[in-house]
């Protein structure tokens, strides 16, 4: 192919993504930077379950009320089921129904939010607590407490504190002991708390959410206690007696039903995710577009369940370090290992952390050297060879992580992220070089594979770039069309010109 086609064609590449770019950034607003300054939380719920051979019917508690916080947009996936939005004693609850389904079932209910203080706890009426049905010793057990706590509190909020300091107590008396006796995990906890107060007449309820801290692709739901003192709710750390929510602190529902349940079904399990984006990135830029109709936004990564998302999020900054490759061959002239060797171990140091990675790799490839110039001895086949390269490979580094963990140097363990093939290939090419050019030849390339692999992590883990592609993934055609023109230079290398001075002062 000429020349002026390649540049053709990387003009084109580059007008498309650097237009979606300038749409998608002027006209539906997507920021260039991560602001930190409005976060939106993204959570999300997934349902799994097999289903039975008739109708099926699923029914999951949603968010109704938190305060702080206020609800962007809310939406589901569940194709073919019918959905509806029902107010129950416990709020609002999401159910799903179809007549017949067949295979696994996967449901997502996902909920946007972002912090407003303006939003305050309105639900002021709550029903007075009847007398709980309570068997003996356990009832007796309750009344004592009770009657013992009352007298050590002058109102409600100072006699929920109490409770929960004498349940919390390591050395507890014996009827809180008796009580004790069934809890196993938080939950059965505020549970037993919720049945004393409604004893002692104390409307009582058990929330439960999550505290936002960024990205969680497994998320759990904390139980915590919430009390109604006759003029408002107030909320209680079940585990310190502390009057206050969690900084952050998202009510998902109240109530001591379960969480879910489906009719017609089995196997029901149930995984939540939070992801933290940022209020200007999607929650305007996406109602910006539903504004214009457009439907680029359909096709947004932001679009994808939350952990697909957090896989793309590394993905997407495998092309930077090809780049990053491309230019440091072909124009800086750095001689490396293989294409993609620099790139992938670049990614093992986004786990490892550059300098714990270097070392790892360093000593990885000295001792693979060592042995595989032994096994040359054995005048081995090719295939042969690299198999028992990769097998040592593997080997030592199921040695390195023992030996670090028994010395206690946890980081260690990391060895195993390493991509043992290309570790293996690189262990045979720089024998090979060894052999065929000296041994001044193979460190050094060795040594440029090593720092176009650090090159490649510090531009692959720049935070702001990351934002960049993953918010514009058209920006990947800017990029390859840098790469097809790097693959058309043929001038000279920086690292040659050192060579060819003489000649151009001749």
């Amino acid at each position: 192919m000429k020349q002026r086609y390649v540049y053709a064609l990387a003009a084109l590449l580059a007008f498309i993504g650097l237009s979606v770019f300038a749409y998608k950034w002027s006209a539906l607003g997507f920021p260039l930077t991560a602001n930190q300054e409005t976060p939106v939380w993204t959570i999300e719920s997934a349902l799994s379950f097999d289903p039975g051979p008739g109708s099926i019917k699923v029914n999951l508690h949603v968010p109704t009320l938190t305060p702080g916080f206020r609800t962007l947009n809310e939406n589901h996936v569940s194709r073919g089921y019918g959905f509806s939005i029902n107010y129950g004693s416990g709020g609002r609850e999401a159910q799903w129904a179809i007549r017949r389904a067949d295979g696994s079932q996967t449901i997502y209910y996902r909920i946007s939010v972002f912090e407003d203080e303006a939003i305050e706890e309105t639900d002021t009426t709550p029903p007075f607590p009847p007398p709980p049905v309570v068997n003996e010793p356990f009832r007796t057990a309750i009344e004592v407490i009770v009657a013992d706590v009352r007298e050590h509190s002058a109102d409600d909020s100072s006699l929920t504190a109490e409770l929960l300091r004498r349940m919390n107590d390591p050395s507890p008396d014996p009827n809180i002991e008796l009580l004790m006796s069934d809890v196993e995990n938080d939950a059965d906890f505020v549970e037993i708390v919720t049945t004393i107060l409604a004893v002692a007449r104390i409307p009582a309820r058990m929330v439960r959410g999550f505290e936002l801290d960024g990205r969680q692709r497994h998320a759990d739901l904390t139980p915590w206690l919430e009390i109604y003192d006759g003029v408002r709710w107030r909320y209680f750390n079940p585990t310190t007696g502390e009057q206050s929510l969690p900084d952050r602190f998202f009510i998902w529902w109240r109530g001591n039903e379960p969480l879910v349940t489906v009719e017609g079904g089995s196997n029901l399990q149930i995984q939540f995710a939070v992801q933290e984006n940022h209020l200007d990135a999607v929650a305007i830029a996406e109602t910006q577009a539903a504004k214009q109709g457009a439907k680029l936004i359909d096709f947004s990564l932001y679009s994808l369940p939350i952990q697909t998302q957090a896989v793309y999020a590394v993905l997407l900054m495998i092309p930077i370090g090809a780049l990053v490759m491309v230019v440091m061959r072909n124009i800086v002239g750095i001689d490396a290992f293989g294409t993609f060797m620099p790139v992938l171990i670049a990614l093992a140091f986004r786990e490892t952390k550059l300098l714990w990675g270097v070392f790892l790799f360093t000593i990885l490839v000295a001792l693979g050297l060592s042995i595989r110039f032994l096994l040359e001895r054995l005048r081995l086949l090719l295939v042969p060879r690299l198999s028992a390269v990769l097998i040592v490979v593997v080997l030592l580094m199921l040695l390195i992580s023992l030996m670090s963990h028994r010395l206690g140097l946890e980081t260690g363990l990391s060895v195993a992220l390493f991509p043992m093939v290309i570790i293996a290939m690189t262990i045979e090419r720089m024998s090979v070089v060894w052999e065929e050019r000296g041994a001044a030849d193979a460190m050094r390339a060795g040594g440029g594979s090593l720092f176009v692999a650090m090159a490649a992590y510090i531009f692959m883990g720049m935070p702001w770039l990351e934002h960049l592609i993953f918010t514009f993934p058209e920006l990947l055609l800017v990029v390859l069309a840098l790469v097809l023109l790097a693959g058309r230079y043929t001038g000279y290398r920086l690292l040659e010109l050192s060579r060819f001075k003489a000649l151009s002062d001749s």
